[in-house]
């Protein structure tokens, strides 16, 4: 029963900070709600017993990504959001119609049932199985995206360096 409770709890603040990193006008304010929501989302992980999942989840993302993000923000003094309103406003129809569309396809996928669901294995969400499926299924695409990475600081160094005087 607690755990029940817990659990729609937590999908409550997820649905209210994710409505919060969209409603709220303040950028800075919209990425503490988009931390909030990495936190709530972790503990969910924890509920399907994804401990490595959780913890990597607040780490890079509700730490390291939610810091580029203000930094970005700050960096970027976007202006009063009255002028960013007014530089949008043409987008605002295409905003609401990509947002039935997105409501339309999550109904769909709710009441549409495609067959019974397979049992996750025990071990889904341990550091083994990752390592497992990182260093010895997927060691293709993972160098590959290691490499684009790579690539993706070096063009940003590059970049950056240009701009210097």
């Amino acid at each position: 029963m607690f755990e029940q409770i817990l659990f729609f709890l937590m999908a409550l603040v997820i649905v209210v900070t994710s409505i919060g990193v969209v409603a709220v006008r303040n950028p800075v304010r919209s990425a503490l709600n988009l931390v909030a929501n990495f936190f709530a989302l972790a503990v969910l992980y924890l509920f399907l017993y994804a401990q490595f999942v959780a913890a990597v989840q607040i780490i890079v993302y509700a730490g390291a990504i939610m810091v580029l993000f203000l930094f970005t923000i700050m960096l970027l003094n976007l202006g009063a959001p009255a002028e960013l309103s007014e530089r949008f406003e043409w987008k605002r129809p295409i905003t609401w119609g990509l947002a039935l569309l997105f409501v339309i396809v999550l109904a769909g996928g709710v009441f549409i049932r495609l067959g019974e669901a397979q049992p996750t294995p025990d071990d889904v969400g341990s550091v083994q199985m990752v390592g497992k499926y990182l260093f010895a299924d997927w060691v293709y695409p993972f160098e590959l995206t290691s490499v684009l990475l790579l690539i993706a600081i070096v063009g940003a160094i590059v970049m950056a360096k240009r701009r210097l005087p």
